[in-house]
């Protein structure tokens, strides 16, 4: 290991046992991407209409029937889909899905690469979330249980958060690699002792 500027001192991942709460986000990333994304949240955008629909090649109709079960009974917003909504659902579906693969095989592999795009999409998840919850709790569309709704969307407040608390550091997933004794080559030596 060298402390010359500009040269890169080698690192390893740390090991995925080492790394306990990474796996809280895998669990995380992976409910949202085999989940979320593409079996809730994609409802809203293959059912427009939620009061005058016919079932769509995807998400399955078990899929779409809790969906609107749980909007009919506690999330108004969800169902009415304001063009805001559907655009927060459009998100999920381009940007988070895929980043949700590649924070898995990163958080799986150890590598530091995806502490940018993690913390992007933390600020951006925050952001949609926060919005959403303003119009649940005072909008137009205000949920009657706003506490079980908020109850409901707090993991993807609280993760997000952890999510900047865990890229804090520039290494988040690598550590210095030992790198080997430095022996001068027998010439070497012979040279330096005349």
């Amino acid at each position: 290991m060298t402390d010359t500027p500009g040269i890169a001192a080698a690192r390893r991942p740390v090991p995925l046992s080492r790394r306990r709460v990474d796996w809280v986000l895998l669990a995380f990333f992976a409910v949202n991407l085999c989940f979320i994304t593409y079996f809730v949240d994609i409802e809203q955008l293959t059912v427009a209409n939620a009061a005058h629909f016919q079932y769509p090649l995807w998400p399955p109709p078990a899929i779409v029937n809790l969906v609107h079960a749980y909007g009919r009974h506690y999330d108004p917003l969800l169902m009415a889909r304001p063009a805001f909504w559907r655009m927060t659902i459009w998100i999920d579906v381009l940007w988070n899905g895929p980043f949700y693969v590649a924070a898995i095989y990163a958080l799986a592999r150890g590598r530091d690469w995806i502490r940018v795009p993690a913390l992007i999409w933390s600020g951006s998840m925050s952001a949609v979330v926060l919005v959403i919850l303003a119009e649940e709790y005072s909008g137009v569309h205000r949920a009657p249980h706003f506490g079980f709704v908020l109850l409901l969307n707090l993991p993807w407040l609280v993760l997000p958060a952890g999510t900047i608390a865990r890229m804090a550091r520039e290494h988040p997933f690598t550590e210095p690699a030992l790198a080997p004794a430095a022996f001068p080559a027998s010439g070497q030596a012979e040279q330096a002792g005349t």
